[in-house]
């Protein structure tokens, strides 16, 4: 059997001459074979020549972003170090505070002991820096906690102090004792719920802490008296009072002026009784002065 023959006829323009070829099947199809391998080589030199500069540019692109990414990273890494020695110092101080306020008892901190099998699989930058962040957000929960306990108590412990007697109501000699003593009217042994302190006539008397008057009226044998309390079952009488100078109801302050020396009610001249009821029970007023010498008011 003959193999089939093509014949390819080139005329360059009208009028010229042609040329034409003789070519055998193989022979079309290896030239088919090989302009098709041109054209595929071409085409692939061209992608990959644009792929190149494109890759290339991508590349340059990702490195700048993996830089910033670097950088912003390490900053924050930074802040959180500062941010947890802060942290650390302002739990030393709340924890003095704490001591200072009472509390003994404060809880379990996130930083409590912890332990267990270690594992030996690297955790990602990621996931470290979420973890350190989940117990800072932990131990900042926890002091908010506790510095609202230790507001709290120290608020107590200051309504107590202030709300405590601590200085002498009026300066002069101490004259008689809290306790059983001879009567100085009848001479016979008696009960003295205070202390007497003389003093000149129309010398200002002093609340020795804060609290509010509940009572000014004429009381028996204290006379003209003045009655405050101060909270915490804590009450100071002051008797013997020439003037009152405060009204029930009010709130005084420590040092205010309640009155003045006299010699109202059973009284054998000028000073003051001055009373600490502990809870409705009289209790020694000379434990609660503490800005007194030795011997004297």
């Amino acid at each position: 059997m003959h193999s089939k023959h093509y014949t390819l006829i080139v005329v360059r323009n009208e009028g010229s001459r042609f040329r034409k070829w003789r070519m055998s099947q193989f022979q079309l199809v290896a030239l088919a074979a090989v302009v098709g391998i041109f054209t595929l080589a071409a085409t692939y030199s061209t992608w990959s020549a644009f792929s190149f500069r494109v890759n290339r540019g991508e590349l340059a692109r990702l490195q700048e972003e993996n830089e910033t990414l670097r950088l912003t990273n390490q900053s924050f890494e930074n802040r959180l170090d500062g941010l947890q020695t802060r942290l650390s110092d302002s739990e030393d101080r709340t924890r003095k505070l704490a001591i200072v306020a009472g509390l003994e008892n404060l809880g379990a901190s996130s930083e409590a002991g912890v332990g267990g099998p270690s594992d030996s699989t690297p955790a990602s930058p990621g996931s470290n820096a979420a973890a350190q962040l989940a117990a800072v957000e932990g131990r900042s929960e926890f002091l908010n906690q506790t510095l609202a306990q230790v507001e709290s108590r120290l608020t107590d412990n200051l309504r107590l102090i202030s709300s405590t007697p601590s200085i002498a109501p009026v300066r002069g000699i101490y004259t008689s004792t809290f306790g059983y003593r001879r009567d100085p009217i009848t001479g016979q042994r008696a009960y003295h719920s205070g202390i007497d302190i003389s003093a000149p006539p129309g010398k200002p008397v002093k609340a020795t802490a804060e609290g509010v008057v509940t009572k000014t009226e004429q009381y028996g044998g204290l006379g003209r008296a003045v009655f405050v309390a101060h909270g915490f079952g804590v009450t100071t009488v002051y008797g013997h009072l020439s003037r009152i100078n405060v009204s029930p109801g009010q709130r005084v302050e420590r040092g205010a002026i309640v009155g003045l020396v006299g010699n109202s009610g059973r009284a054998t001249g000028y000073h003051l009784h001055y009373e600490v009821q502990v809870n409705g029970q009289p209790t020694n007023p000379l434990a609660y002065i503490l800005d007194r010498a030795d011997g004297a008011l």
